[in-house]
């Protein structure tokens, strides 16, 4: 029987790059975004051509790698959806925000190139991890927690993050993949902070951002549980959120659970005596 599911496929998001490296079908990606490469690095060995990614889309870009899929993320600016619609290839477009819209794109994805079974175990695999977490907090204190995705406007962490963080013990605070204020969040006097911008790794400058902020009397800044988690860990909408739920788990419940890679901790919270000296 022929094989009808497309071959060349560009990906203009990180998190389709993920589901199809976790589903055996990398090889299939002919074109993606720096961003991409930076969360599966080794897409890099196949020479994949690096395009502009779904806010800056390119359709002489898309159209030079010739794709019959390109598979995008929502929302877009308008220009950058004619780019791609003019590309002439089909294209599907992700706009998830709880863990189930997750969990029906990477069925979606692996139904695309035919690697229907291989997106179940993904997402079977997924879940039960989740579930454990649960399992684990269940019935322990429920420490605050604040986390956010931006920090300039500051803007709370999307719906998914929410639901890790439940899972992991916590309570989150605020709503998710809303703007909120610096004087909003210290009201709210979290347990514990945690910053996942995106697109800056694991650079965020924690002891910069709790004082710029005055947030150095919340509870968090008093027990120095501010932590910084990469980015990709929470804001990639894929299997890397499992490695931001360990992460979520340690900063949470570390009685419970081990440190873990891709999370930071505050060093030293400045104090306000010396922050209104240098003012």
């Amino acid at each position: 029987m022929p094989d009808h599911t497309p071959r060349r496929v560009a990906c203009l998001q990180p998190s389709a790059t993920v589901v199809l490296a976790e589903i055996g079908e990398l090889d299939r990606i002919v074109a993606c975004t720096k961003y991409c490469a930076d969360v599966v690095p080794a897409i890099t060995s196949q020479e994949s051509t690096i395009l502009a990614d779904s806010w800056t889309a390119n359709a002489g870009q898309i159209i030079a790698t010739h794709p019959d899929l390109v598979i995008a993320s929502v929302p877009y600016q308008e220009k950058a959806v004619v780019e791609i619609l003019k590309s002439g290839a089909r294209f599907i477009g992700l706009a998830p925000k709880t863990l189930a819209d997750i969990y029906t794109d990477i069925a979606t994805i692996a139904g695309a190139v035919g690697a229907v079974d291989h997106g179940e175990r993904v997402i079977t695999r997924m879940q039960q991890r989740i579930e454990e977490v649960c399992a684990r907090t269940m019935g322990l204190p429920r420490p605050r927690v604040f986390c956010e995705e931006w920090g300039k406007p500051l803007i709370a962490s999307q719906p998914w993050v929410a639901e890790l963080v439940e899972a992991a013990g916590g309570e989150f605070l605020g709503t998710p993949g809303r703007q909120i204020s610096a004087e909003e969040v210290a009201g709210m006097d979290p347990d514990i902070l945690i910053a996942a911008w995106c697109g800056a790794g694991d650079r965020v400058p924690l002891e910069k951002i709790v004082g710029d902020r005055k947030w150095q009397g919340t509870c968090a800044a008093v027990t120095s549980r501010v932590y910084c988690v990469r980015d990709e860990y929470l804001n990639t909408p894929a299997p890397t959120l499992l490695q931001g739920l360990d992460a979520l788990a340690f900063a949470i419940h570390p009685e419970l659970f081990d440190s873990t890679r891709g999370i930071r901790q505050i060093t030293g919270v400045p104090s306000s005596t010396a922050l209104n000296l240098s003012l």
